[in-house]
């Protein structure tokens, strides 16, 4: 299990930490990873990374596709690759129907059959052995609809690029992570138990299945969010990662559509999940809180002294044999934390 870690930027004045970033590098961590929503892009800030590190590898995580079209992601990939010298990994995620419809002003529509054929149009332009054409659902190319001048044609990219850019898409229904076995490289749920590895798992390897890919995660990346809250006191450690968990399990979605709420349940925690979804549409943030089970973020994160942190760690390493668990990206690691992780998982 290979450790890689989450940058927390969103605009401020100065950029990322680097700091953060090159003592990771520093200590043998293999990626970093920048995430966007509605206002901070995740693009800028990874570019920043590359250009003031020489060995980590680092990536969107994830780029909104509703916001690009597959060309312009394409484009922005392949010179950032060049730029590092392959060090560039391009994280992809259909994003949620509030910022969609609400930010950029599109159609939510099918996300998984858009993400399907944003990666075909992805692999094409990066495998440059013919002019770009593609036409189905979502994308026609050249675009020959309503308002065209009839002037397009196929084109084939100036750059030559790296045919073996990475591809990650996030993902934890099943559904989308079949779609990652499918069409990706790697894969990154928001929540992950090491000991239940195969509720993400399985998927993947079915959607390996049904696309006719070796079912084999030796080159598949799966690379949990872990977050981290350490101290000496645990329930303080847990209450610090509770609002979180109460935000997605409860209140990200519809009572009747909520992934994570689906995935808690999955989990096992079916009686929690329905009371935390409860008090929180209620409107009772602090009862939605205060039903997240400590085990169950005990499963999923990493809580307590340094001590206690660094057996759990050795315990996600022994449960990522059989490349269950290809990277572990830490969420929230100041520098202490990072240092320790590193000696843990040597």
């Amino acid at each position: 299990m290979k450790l890689g870690m989450l940058l927390r930027y969103a605009g401020d004045e100065g950029g990322p930490n680097t700091d953060l970033v090159l003592e990771a590098e520093k200590l043998g961590y293999d990626q970093v990873w920048q995430g966007e929503s509605y206002g901070s892009d995740s693009v800028t800030p990874i570019a920043w990374t590359l250009a003031r590190t020489s060995r980590i590898n680092a990536g969107t995580g994830i780029m909104q596709i509703p916001a690009r079209t597959p060309a312009c992601t394409a484009m922005t990939a392949m010179t950032l690759a060049a730029m590092s010298k392959g060090r560039f990994m391009l994280g992809l995620g259909p994003s949620g129907p509030q910022v969609v419809e609400g930010w950029h002003g599109v159609a939510y529509g099918k996300p998984l059959s858009r993400m399907k054929e944003y990666v075909a149009i992805l692999r094409k332009i990066f495998a440059r052995e013919e002019a770009l054409q593609h036409s189905s659902e979502h994308y026609q190319i050249p675009y020959q609809g309503p308002g065209a001048s009839g002037l397009g044609k196929p084109l084939k990219s100036i750059m030559k690029p790296n045919p073996d850019i990475r591809i990650y898409t996030a993902a934890i229904a099943p559904a989308g992570l079949r779609t990652a076995g499918e069409v990706a490289d790697g894969v990154q749920p928001i929540f992950m138990s090491p000991e239940k590895a195969d509720i993400i798992v399985k998927p993947v390897l079915e959607g390996m299945a049904a696309a006719g890919r070796p079912q084999s995660l030796e080159k598949f990346d799966i690379t949990p969010f872990v977050k981290v809250a350490m101290g000496p006191d645990i329930d303080k450690c847990r209450d610090q990662l509770r609002p979180e968990v109460a935000l997605y399990v409860g209140g990200m979605g519809a009572r009747e559509k909520n992934f994570y709420n689906d995935y808690a349940k999955r989990l096992g925690y079916e009686d929690a999940a329905v009371e935390i979804q409860d008090a929180f549409l209620g409107g009772r943030r602090k009862d939605a809180m205060a039903a997240v089970p400590d085990k169950m973020i005990d499963e999923l994160f990493l809580v307590g002294n340094a001590d206690r942190i660094k057996g759990r760690l050795k315990e996600w390493k022994a449960a990522a044999q059989g490349n269950k668990i290809g990277t572990m990206l830490l969420s929230g690691a100041d520098l202490d934390i990072l240092r320790l992780a590193a000696e843990a998982v040597g």
